[in-house]
């Protein structure tokens, strides 16, 4: 597909199949999306010690992220710049005061500053010498945090991380609010899920209010049947089976719903979560947070309005249960997703326990729930293939009947596909270098 056409693929009310599966198109997205915007890099406390580190991939880059001796972080290209081999080969651990590189033994300061050079004499009057920027490690252009939760660019220009999040930031405000300390620390324990499909199906499906009901109808409908059962036998039920009998939730509840959609493909999906029962756990947690807040602000956290928050394009953060889900595309059909857990500081443990068996129950690789979703997106992408069966994937239910203030759209129906008709708003946006440089 050439270049000057990518202004043709993405239509208000639909857009063309190749989107999801050119992988021309994924390599620009890489570069013109993944590599330029803030892409999520870990929670501070999974390096809380000098020296620990987290690797992980923006775009296509191999980062790693590294506690300093002064308590900042800092992301750096997980690169020795002699023959560009990984300095960090496990996903997380500590590497001392520095880095050195297995292959040739070059050391690093935890900047990243070059700090020796075995028989450095064999550079001698070559133009590569210690003082060179060229022997040491890159820095990522920018690096932020926002209530412990750190982001990295890699363009030297462009909004700032709180610019770039806008209203969204409300997915950590949300999670860290919920804590009577106001933090929130990282459970080291992460699933991760290879999909067999495009980055995209996964951020049109967090907010997409129409499938539960159909997709996860083989798992709420039963769920509420067993826990019906034990509200009859046993008087109550508890709480874990509510997190998968809600997928059973009618249509016309789901339709009552809202979703907020924001600029840059940023959104919410409100409501439907409930989590305020009155048992004696609850009741004590909310006492303490009734005691670190005051009674109108602790009433204000725990009664957001929030189920879902989508950092576009690659984190679902679910913040009244402490879940972050964060994609790294590995190929137009290949995504990475990271589910993440997060402990509310200060929070009884009864409290966290009732979040992890969320984190296990609808999120973890061996639910019913996940694999129903991945069903999906994996015959999606196959499905897409077909290049004789049409071109076009449709996003019209309820187009023009949502309304926008202020540039939110926010959607009249919670079933309107408003949610990706967005995300490809600020698709195209991002994509825009890539057009202007073709047609220069």
């Amino acid at each position: 597909m050439s270049l000057p056409s990518l202004q043709s693929l993405v239509e208000p009310d639909r857009v063309h199949r190749s989107v999801y599966t050119d992988p021309a198109i994924f390599d620009l997205e890489m570069r013109n999306i993944w590599e330029r915007t803030w892409v999520y890099c870990g929670h501070e406390s999974q390096v809380p010690q000098v020296g620990d580190y987290h690797t992980l991939q923006i775009g296509r880059q191999p980062m790693v992220m590294v506690r300093q001796k002064d308590g900042s972080v800092r992301v750096l290209y997980n690169r020795c710049p002699h023959r560009g081999v990984q300095l960090c080969g496990n996903q997380r651990g500590n590497t001392g005061t520095g880095f050195v590189c297995s292959y040739h033994a070059w050391s690093f300061h935890l900047d990243g500053k070059v700090r020796a050079i075995p028989l450095k004499q064999g550079y001698e009057g070559t133009r590569l010498d210690m003082g060179h920027p060229d022997c040491s490690m890159k820095s990522a252009a920018r690096v932020d945090s926002y209530r412990g939760f750190v982001f990295a660019s890699l363009a030297d220009e462009g909004p700032g991380l709180l610019e770039f999040l806008g209203d969204a930031k409300v997915a950590f405000d949300d999670m860290c609010d919920r804590s009577p300390l106001g933090e929130v620390e990282v459970v080291p324990v992460c699933h991760r899920v290879v999909q067999h499909s495009n980055w995209k199906f996964f951020m049109e499906n967090q907010l997409d209010a129409l499938h539960p009901s159909v997709t996860h109808q083989s798992t709420g409908v039963p769920a509420r049947r067993v826990e019906q059962r034990v509200k009859a036998d046993q008087g109550a039920a508890p709480l874990f089976f509510h997190y998968l009998s809600a997928f059973a939730t009618s249509f016309d509840q789901w339709d009552s719903v809202q979703t907020v959609n924001f600029p840059r493909g940023h959104g919410i999906l409100k409501a439907y979560m409930g989590l305020r029962p009155t048992d004696p756990d609850t009741v004590a947690y909310e006492t303490l947070m009734k005691q670190a807040y005051g009674e109108h602000k602790a009433e204000e956290f725990l009664s957001r309005s929030i189920h879902h928050v989508l950092i576009y394009p690659y984190l679902s953060v679910q913040s009244p249960l402490q879940q972050l889900r964060c994609l790294r595309p590995l190929a137009a059909d290949k995504t990475l997703s990271e589910i993440w857990h997060f402990r509310l500081k200060g929070a009884p443990e009864a409290i966290y326990r009732r979040s992890l068996w969320y984190f296990n129950l609808v999120n973890s690789p061996a639910t019913m729930i996940n694999a129903d979703d991945l069903e999906n997106w994996t015959k999606g992408q196959w499905g897409l293939q077909a290049s004789m069966a049409g071109d076009w994937v449709s996003f019209h239910r309820n187009h023009g009947g949502d309304e926008e203030r202020d540039g939110v759209l926010y959607s009249n129906k919670g079933t309107s596909e408003v949610v990706m008709r967005s995300q490809f708003k600020a698709w195209s946006e991002y994509m825009a270098p890539a057009l202007a440089a073709a047609q220069a």
